[in-house]
């Protein structure tokens, strides 16, 4: 009998799949769907009533949450949610059809306002909101297409407004 070729990226997925760990994953369903009308995949509970894995559609993606939990055993490290960590390095990006309305319906579902939706030099009409979780949602529509040359020049003028701002990376 022939062995069945499996696709190495599992239908619904691409390379990159983000994975949030969240200090309540059952609140942040309820508000992913509320605030950026994300669709439950799937859940797993955990024996305390939280959840170990869960699984979201946001437009043609997915995205993984999880609640925090000890290490496993036979790895180091602990996973920590943004607010109980203090801190948290990452954007997630959201491309939508129409930035201000999905800003305004995040911020509605009772996001923090990073940036208000801004023209940038990039060519995307851009925001950036907190959810009650510590996660950082960039929210983008794409409005213009810039070369390399035009993008340099538009940087480069970025970067200068920023230093009289004062501001520093």
């Amino acid at each position: 009998m022939p062995e069945k070729k499996v696709s190495p990226i599992p239908a619904g997925y691409h390379t990159i799949t983000p994975h949030l760990v969240l200090n309540d994953t059952n609140a942040a369903i309820a508000f992913y769907k509320k605030a950026f009308g994300a669709e439950e995949l799937s859940r797993m509970p955990g024996p305390d009533g939280g959840v170990v894995h869960a699984e979201l559609s946001l437009g043609d993606s997915r995205l993984m949450l999880a609640d925090e939990m000890p290490p496993m055993p036979g790895q180091p490290g602990i996973y920590k949610a943004p607010k109980n960590a203090g801190l948290t390095t990452a954007v997630m990006f959201l491309y939508v059809r129409d930035v201000d309305s999905a800003f305004k319906r995040a911020v509605d579902a009772g996001c923090t306002v990073r940036t208000p939706p801004t023209d940038m030099f990039w060519g995307d009409r851009h925001s950036q909101v907190i959810d009650p979780f510590g996660h950082t949602w960039g929210i983008a529509t794409h409005v213009e297409d810039v070369g390399p040359d035009e993008m340099q020049k538009r940087h480069a003028a970025f970067m200068a407004e920023m230093a009289k701002q004062g501001a520093t990376t």
